[in-house]
């Protein structure tokens, strides 16, 4: 085969991994959830359909999604109704492809790989105020501009409690602080922790729960999901949206999901270093226990009000992450 063709070859390869990756692992967190709610709240549906365990919800929600009417209502704009979905989930893509799997399973290892993360995973937003905007419906615009807010808001604690670790590491490149944190903490010569960030005293636990409460709220996962309240706003950015329009908002949420919980993973539980299984394998275990995390906050903390939400990040967790970048740089320097 022409060498000039291998690398437009490779990158189809591993953009057709990446989009199957995603799909699955969307099909078994929609899953998962509707496990974890049904235990939790003791539903029948989730339980049953199917026969064993309820083993079909997931198969029997995308029937449903795919045989809903595609409805485009009269005071939308057509194109920017159409458009936003696809502008929700796209970033969320692109922020795969610097993300790192385990030993060399990376697309792009990218030496700004956390500020392109960062940087791309923004634009999401853009999508939700377009949706909000577009639909022609005022509960929608309220949804939309909700989510901008929200979105900006707590972006910034998210970026400010990941510059401890830069500091610590020196690179912004996932890899290399992944593989920083590989080995142990020793007393006298005896391992007792793992080196990973979320282990450094103080500073890391800061980080790590600054980090994870911004993440919840850039995904707009429950308890701050005010973008989509559905008793104020009936279902916010979304409520014109129906069938697969719908279903691409829905993956774009549980790929940010997993986005933040493989992001959390490499920034503080070590990425793929653990014993004996092959490094993919405790990236995903370590992710997918993250992901855990979003789902059992859904049914154990009830919804913000919209001030509050916003006077948490801004009174409370901006000022900590500045506090916290202030304590590393006392530890480095002395």
């Amino acid at each position: 085969m022409p060498t000039a063709l291998l690398t437009p070859l490779s990158m189809i390869i591993q953009c057709s991994i990446l989009i199957g990756f995603i799909s699955v692992s969307v099909m078994f967190m929609v899953w998962w959830e509707r496990k974890v709610s049904a235990h939790m709240q003791n539903r029948l549906g989730p339980m049953f359909t199917g026969g064993w365990h309820g083993w079909a919800q997931t198969i029997a929600d995308a029937i449903k999604l795919l045989l809903k009417e595609d409805i485009i209502p009269a005071e939308a704009n057509p194109w920017v109704h159409r458009l936003a979905p696809i502008v929700a989930f796209v970033p969320a893509f692109l922020c795969y492809a610097a993300l790192p799997f385990g030993e060399g399973l990376i697309s792009a290892d990218l030496d700004i790989g956390i500020l392109y993360i960062f940087a791309i995973s923004g634009l999401s937003v853009l999508g939700i105020v377009m949706a909000g905007w577009g639909s022609g419906n005022k509960y929608s615009l309220l949804g939309g501009l909700r989510a901008a807010a929200q979105s900006v808001s707590y972006e910034i604690p998210r970026v400010l409690s990941v510059v401890p670790i830069l500091m610590m590491v020196g690179s912004l490149k996932l890899t290399s602080i992944a593989n920083v944190q590989t080995g142990f903490w020793q007393i006298a010569g005896i391992p007792v922790l793992p080196k990973w960030f979320i282990f450094y005293p103080i500073v890391g636990q800061i980080a790590f729960l600054i980090f994870l409460i911004s993440s919840v709220a850039e995904t707009n996962r429950t308890p701050f999901d005010i973008a989509e309240a559905e008793s104020e706003l009936v279902a916010g950015f979304h409520t014109e949206y129906s069938g697969m329009k719908f279903s691409f908002f829905f993956l774009a949420e549980y790929a940010y999901v997993f986005l933040s919980s493989g992001l959390t993973t490499v920034l503080f539980l070590g990425g793929g270093s653990g014993p004996i299984l092959p490094s993919w394998s405790w990236f995903l275990l370590k992710s997918f226990a993250v992901v855990f995390l979003f789902l059992w906050f859904r049914w154990t903390f009830p919804r913000l009000r919209v001030d509050r939400l916003m006077e948490f990040t801004w009174k409370f967790l901006l000022p900590w992450s500045f506090v916290n970048i202030l304590i590393t740089g006392f530890i480095l320097l002395f």
